[in-house]
């Protein structure tokens, strides 16, 4: 089986838009893009880097492949190239050689190495491939596909880098047709520009209970007819 893992920057208030710069998505006229750089430091960069370090294959929506074909690949990866930076080289060289699986209508128009198209019915293709054996396959960006994802009920685990932010607008990682389910934390931890970096894994169903007294009070059915 193959896990289907989210990793993703995300607001407080659940925004996941254009985290990387003003010109990345700037759709229904969201302002704040590139929300993310200033609150880089190790701790987020070493974590970044350890998810990066276990095998995976990329799951993209066509949006997030087409910034990212436009951008991994012209990264300098050669040590004695001008602007050689040892961790964009890094990501940019795991980016250039995983297999990339976009869920696009053109996918004769994918130019960036190892890349292939989802077919027609994206849904029973990632459902298809979990069931195969292989590495993860990680979904960065991406808003519309994840949605497609979640109400499948597909989606495994998330990875969110939580920004101490909120927008007011902008996509959302769970938007309608998000089906509810209950998730475990695995493991989290903070960085020191307050970034909260968690992982979540599905848990089941969503258990429901109550605090309430066994007989409610007059005061509790009075109110509870007022919000019929």
């Amino acid at each position: 089986m193959r896990k289907i893992v989210v990793t993703a920057f995300i607001s407080l208030d659940g925004v996941t838009q254009a985290p990387g710069g003003p010109d990345e998505d700037p759709t229904g006229g969201f302002e704040y893009g590139g929300w993310t750089p200033a609150y880089g430091d190790d701790v987020l960069g070493a974590a970044i880097g350890e998810g990066m370090s276990r095998p995976f294959d990329l799951l993209l929506g066509r949006n997030t492949y087409d910034i990212f074909a436009a951008h991994w690949p012209y990264i300098p990866t050669d040590p004695s190239s001008d602007g050689y930076n040892p961790g964009e080289a890094g990501i940019a060289r795991t980016f250039n050689s995983v297999t990339k699986y976009v869920a696009t209508h053109e996918p004769d128009t994918l130019s960036w190495e190892n890349s292939q198209g989802l077919g027609k019915d994206v849904v029973a293709a990632v459902r298809a491939m979990q069931k195969e054996d292989g590495p993860a396959l990680q979904i960065w960006g991406s808003s519309k596909l994840i949605q497609q994802l979640l109400a499948a009920g597909l989606i495994d685990e998330f990875q969110l880098m939580i920004y101490p932010l909120v927008f007011g607008r902008g996509k959302r990682l769970f938007g309608d047709g998000t089906i509810p389910a209950a998730f475990r934390l695995e493991t989290s931890q903070a960085t020191t520009t307050g970034v909260i970096i968690a992982t979540y894994r599905r848990d089941g169903e969503i258990k429901t209970g109550s605090f309430q007294n066994s007989e409610p009070s007059k005061a509790e059915l009075e109110r509870r007819a007022k919000l019929k």
